[in-house]
């Protein structure tokens, strides 16, 4: 194999997804930005989720919204529900995968509250379930998603689909949206 074509191609692919990502995702970025400072302005929490890559996506902003982004501000009340082992084991073992983040939204998740699911394909049992149990409970939902977006826009209030169909480029994106939205919430809620 060619390194340094590798190298290249890599890039290169990244560079068109994220061509893509920027000329089709402005409208759903907004409307999520929208969701998302209505609940921190108004005390409520944002409950993310997800597996594999995505569960660390959802860890990793977790922390930039509930420690800090850029600015030194008070924090702004958000959870991964993947983090807690105890619950995810009790739950699959007791309830079934598809329902661990289900059983945390039912436990946890309240009117004013948002519900943010990621998954890459749009499909994953756990992430659809916990959208509509949430749904159920009067949260607003948002989704990270990718490829044909799956169930996702059926079930998010708002999802941002990356117009890619690998997994990587798709978390990429979704990592980079991710960053986005908390700058763009912290900046936010100072003009509130």
């Amino acid at each position: 194999m060619d390194f340094q074509t590798y190298f290249n191609d890599e890039l290169e692919d990244h560079a068109t997804v994220l061509a893509k990502t920027r000329a089709d995702l402005m409208g759903p970025f907004l409307k999520t930005l929208d969701i998302w400072t209505n609940c921190a302005a108004n005390g409520g929490k944002i409950l993310f989720f997800g597996n594999g890559g995505s569960a660390a996506d959802a860890q990793h902003l977790s922390a930039e919204l509930v420690v800090r982004f850029v600015e030194d501000r008070s924090p702004i009340a958000a959870i991964a529900l993947n983090t807690d082992t105890s619950a995810l084991t009790a739950g699959a073992n007791d309830l079934g995968y598809e329902n661990v983040f289900a059983r945390q939204i039912d436990a946890l998740g309240k009117p004013g509250d948002v519900a943010v699911g990621l998954t890459t394909s749009g499909t994953s049992p756990n992430v659809v379930e916990a959208l509509k149990m949430a749904r159920a409970k009067g949260l607003a939902t948002t989704a990270f998603t990718g490829k044909d977006g799956g169930l996702m826009p059926e079930l998010a209030d708002t999802a941002l689909i990356v117009p890619a169909n690998s997994t990587r480029r798709i978390q990429e994106m979704h990592i980079t949206l991710g960053h986005m939205l908390c700058g763009a919430l912290e900046q936010r809620l100072k003009l509130i």
